[in-house]
């Protein structure tokens, strides 16, 4: 049994719908569980929706509508006959509706979990429908009746225990019918019955709960690249596939900010020795990259994540004390509730600086609770740049006509925070 992951760039309009259907016909004789992504930019779309919910105004219906549109026009292009795939999702858009007929609720994070979590429903419930038609016979499985989470909203901790009898329980049966079941990532659900989510881009990590569950045999994510590479061709000129990577440097790349896999997919695939391929639906004949266990690392070469959007925050004590353990302590409290991710960090006699994500929500809440200890000097619209595996001529073009306002150095990496 394997488990396949298609992300929204493979379902971004009708002609990505059909590609993967192309790529699922070479699998029939297989058991295939599919986890998908919402549509792609739906994620995005739906999170702009939420903020003009709480902005207020006739803003967000709008948006919806535009929403959509855009999904039932790629519904037109695939179905014979549109209408039982319209009822179902009509069912959903009306269930967005409902949402926004409703007051924001005072918590922004239950709210986030409740409306973007409609992005994997319609795209799965889509494909399903579709795949069906065209002969690829297939059930469709609700990810919220097997992915037990607690109620950290936007970044939901796995129940495993019931996670794992759940997915036992319920895929295996489905399988034997008819050997391909369709479900979505990046969502999950409370004891209480509440939409939960995984965190950004967190359809890896559901993908890697499945997998794990079910003891596939692999683990395929399928993207627009055609592996692992050794930075985003979108920027970076010259980069190379990496035929083979360990687990170890697949957590510590996703971990700096490398994009191609969510950090959290790793852990699970390494505890029971599952192999990860990252493949491109592009090309789906070619093999990609693995990633598994190796007893000797493998050799690589520079590998430089780029991410734009950081901020520096600057903490320090009002009466010239020293920055102690009580005080570490107190603000990495903080840092845990508002759900900011440390990239860099540096203590002084009297200072503390970390490097994050820009995030203005969180940001601001932080800030207002530190103020009234520390003073506190935020820098934002900064860009992180981190080499693994660097040489001094790929660390100093990046240097060149830049401003360094933090750098770290380790035995295989170098970290730079630039203006």
């Amino acid at each position: 049994m394997k488990v396949f992951k298609f992300g929204g760039a493979s379902v971004k309009d009708a002609a990505s719908f059909k590609n993967v259907a192309s790529i699922l016909s070479a699998y029939q004789d297989e058991d295939i569980v599919l986890v998908l992504s919402a549509l792609g930019k739906t994620t995005n779309k739906l999170e702009s929706i939420l903020e003009a919910h709480y902005m207020g105004g006739p803003n967000a219906k709008a948006l919806l509508s535009e929403l959509i549109s855009f999904h039932l026009e790629i519904v037109h292009k695939l179905f014979t006959d549109v209408t039982a795939i319209v009822a179902e999702l009509n069912d959903l858009f009306v269930e967005i509706e409902w949402i926004l007929e409703d007051e924001p609720h005072s918590d922004y994070n239950y709210e986030y979990d409740q409306l973007v979590s409609f992005g994997e429903l319609f795209s799965t419930r889509i494909l399903s429908g579709y795949l069906n038609e065209i002969g690829l016979s297939n059930h469709w499985l609700d990810a919220r009746n097997v992915i037990l989470t607690d109620n950290s909203y936007r970044r939901a901790n796995v129940n495993w225990a019931q996670t794992e009898l759940r997915i036992v329980h319920q895929i295996p049966p489905l399988l034997a019918e008819r050997k391909l079941v369709i479900t979505q990532g990046f969502i999950g659900c409370t004891s209480e019955n509440y939409n939960s989510t995984l965190g950004r881009e967190g359809s890896d990590f559901s993908a890697g709960v499945f997998s794990y569950a079910l003891n596939a045999e692999s683990l395929s994510i399928w993207k627009d690249v055609p592996g692992i590479l050794t930075g985003d061709p979108r920027r970076l000129e010259d980069v190379v596939k990496i035929e083979h990577m360990s687990y170890r440097e697949a957590i510590e790349m996703t971990y700096y900010g490398a994009k191609v896999i969510h950090p959290k997919t790793i852990k699970p695939l390494q505890n029971k020795g599952i192999s990860l391929f990252v493949r491109s639906f592009k090309n789906p004949e070619e093999r990609g990259t693995e990633i598994k266990h190796f007893e000797v690392e493998p050799n690589y070469p520079p590998v430089i994540v780029i991410e734009d959007d950081q901020c520096l925050i600057n903490i320090s004590t009002k009466d010239f004390s020293f920055i102690a353990e009580k005080h570490l302590s107190g603000i990495f409290t903080q840092l845990a509730e508002y759900g900011i991710s440390v990239r860099l960090m540096r203590n002084t006699a009297i200072s503390f600086t970390i490097c994050s994500t820009y995030e203005e929500r969180k940001m601001n809440k932080l800030i207002d609770f530190l103020q009234e200890d520390f003073n506190v000097e935020l820098i934002p619209d900064l860009q992180l740049v981190t080499v693994r595996h660097y040489n001094l001529e790929t660390i100093e073009k990046y240097r060149i006509n830049r401003k360094v306002l933090f750098e770290e150095q380790l035995s295989k990496m170098v970290q730079l925070v630039l203006e």
